[in-house]
């Protein structure tokens, strides 16, 4: 197979590559992501030390300060997935709310200076 040919940008244009790289994060899908992740992790890990012998279990009783009905149980694993899923819910959603802020100013300010040192011998030219 051969690659496709890449055209130079045209001014003014930017490569789709980088318009992908600057997109903003869809902060809902991402929190949605990182909940379903969470969650699945502490009812997993829940699951694992309940199949595990008692001297060898983990120490998961922790997780009750945090999440409220937690217990190292079948129900205290659905409920701990739920709780889990809430918090990475709000997580993601603010890393992706960051993210995006910290980009939109970046982008301004990049595009800011840009345009000024573009301007700056204006006045010469009068």
């Amino acid at each position: 197979m051969s690659a496709a040919p890449q055209s130079a940008p045209t001014p003014g244009r930017l490569p789709k590559e980088l318009l992908l790289a600057f997109a903003p994060l869809h902060k809902s899908a991402f929190g949605v992501a990182i909940g379903f992740v969470a969650g699945l992790l502490v009812f997993l890990m829940t699951v694992v030390t309940l199949m595990q012998p008692d001297e060898q279990r983990l120490p998961l009783e922790l997780f009750a300060v945090y999440f409220r009905g937690y217990r190292v149980s079948w129900t205290g694993a659905l409920i701990g997935a739920g709780w889990a899923a809430m918090a990475g819910f709000v997580f993601g959603w603010f890393v992706a709310f960051c993210r995006n802020l910290v980009l939109a100013i970046s982008l301004f300010v990049i595009r800011t200076r840009a345009q000024l040192a573009e301007t700056r011998d204006f006045l010469d030219h009068i």
